[in-house]
């Protein structure tokens, strides 16, 4: 399955907020070159051209569609098809910036020491990545996929949960960083409309187990997921629903 902006977008507001954060904790003033690696449908590479309006822009994903949908938004970027696991610039750049692309990655420790090794000295490694992986919204996932007749089709399947603990990653990053911020920030977003949660991880997390489905079966998984994930989630009378959601934030400033 491909990507889709607008499931995506459909909760733009949330999935965005965490990148302002994100952006308001990096210290450069005039950075000449940025990259936002995973730059989806160019949210947050809006965010950076705000921010740094003389800088050389570059917004890299592994997603056609997402690169098409943010060509369309008048940021005033290089949108370039890679793989953030192997990519790698022409040059140095002064600020990498990262918004919930990394957790769809194995092997951080080998992962990040590349990626910072792609950053000019005194420039920025910015990194945000969802936290929330013993939540209902993915446990519920393995549930279904082990319950139902598609269970030897997605026995190898695997949710993106490839994020470390905020030690692990002062670890990874100290022998090549002259200082890191790490923390932690716990969102409860309230999301509208029915079935609300369900369509957020229909737009993430669900991707990976929908594509290795096809037709009646990739609808009936998704209905079993629909309806369990509501009972853990429930919309409210005023028409809400309230999703926990955490995430961990690194800025680390290249030695």
């Amino acid at each position: 399955m491909a990507w889709d902006p607008q499931t995506y977008l459909r909760f733009g507001t949330q999935r965005t907020r965490p990148a302002v954060e994100l952006l308001s904790r990096v210290d450069m003033d005039a950075p000449a070159s940025v990259v936002d690696l995973g730059c989806g449908p160019g949210n947050s590479t809006a965010l950076l051209a705000a921010r740094w309006p003389r800088a050389k822009l570059t917004g890299v994903d592994a997603s056609q569609e997402m690169l098409d949908e943010a060509a369309t938004s008048g940021v005033r970027a290089k949108w370039q098809l890679a793989d953030a696991a192997q990519w790698k610039p022409d040059a140095p750049c002064d600020v990498m910036f990262s918004n919930a692309t990394l957790q769809w990655i194995a092997d951080h420790k080998n992962l990040l020491p590349r990626l910072i090794g792609h950053v000019a000295p005194g420039g920025v490694f910015a990194f945000q990545v969802p936290v929330n992986f013993s939540e209902p919204c993915h446990t519920l996932i393995q549930d279904v996929a082990k319950a139902g007749p598609w269970a030897k089709k997605l026995n190898a399947v695997r949710d993106y949960g490839h994020v470390q603990t905020a030690e692990t990653y002062f670890d990874i990053l100290e022998p090549h960083a002259a200082n890191i911020d790490i923390w932690e920030t716990r969102y409860l977003q309230v999301l509208h409309g029915e079935d609300a949660v369900f369509h957020w991880m229909r737009g993430t997390g669900l991707r990976p187990f929908a594509a290795a489905l096809d037709g009646d079966e990739r609808e009936a998984f998704l209905e079993q997921y629909r309806v369990r994930v509501a009972r853990a989630y429930p919309m409210r009378k005023s028409g809400v629903t309230l999703y926990p959601f955490q995430r961990l934030f690194v800025v680390a400033r290249k030695s």
